[in-house]
């Protein structure tokens, strides 16, 4: 795995040591950030990496000149992995220890962009209730877009704030606002 484009291109991620990770592909990581280009202008916008994983998203978003990034994470050794690492790259993340509904329960933050990976086992229900929690709370900015990536099985086709999802591979990203 590594950073696609920006700062860091061609940085590898090394994050051998941490189990139950499933970071986005490179090939579904850089089709969702030229998506991303059509809507977005990095350096000026916040955005929000839920279930951060080896913080595969965070990095690209820093490296892509993103300067407000959260990234939400309960496994303590994966929040380990990415305060050294965005340590070794020179860049400042708010790193939260915590699980992605308590955060999104807790927040008065909002944000331009948030970008959920769930594990494959979460239940459409379980991804439903995010969502719900994202638009409820009104964690998005004005025009912000929520991202989330699940198993392509997975439909999310019945939501009111749905505008798009593309399918790379066994993962699908579907697109809210």
């Amino acid at each position: 795995m590594r950073v696609i484009s920006g700062k860091f291109k061609g940085r590898k991620i090394l994050y051998n040591n941490l189990q139950n990770v499933r970071p986005t592909t490179d090939r579904t990581k850089e089709s969702l950030f030229n998506i991303l280009n059509q809507y977005f202008v990095f350096e000026e916008i916040s955005a929000l990496d839920l279930f951060s994983g080896s913080g595969n998203i965070s990095y690209e978003l820093a490296s892509r000149g993103v300067k407000e990034i959260t990234s939400v994470e309960k496994n303590i050794k994966c929040v380990r992995f990415i305060n050294n690492f965005s340590k070794t790259l020179n860049i400042k993340l708010s790193v939260v220890n915590s699980s992605t509904l308590k955060f999104l329960n807790d927040t008065k933050l909002k944000f331009d962009l948030i970008i959920a990976d769930p594990p494959y086992s979460y239940t459409i229900g379980e991804i439903q209730t995010l969502i719900d929690l994202v638009f409820t709370k009104q964690i998005l900015k004005n025009n912000g877009i929520l991202i989330i990536e699940h198993h392509k099985k997975k439909s999310i086709r019945d939501n009111e704030f749905l505008f798009d999802t593309r399918t790379y591979g066994t993962s699908s990203l579907s697109f809210f606002k």
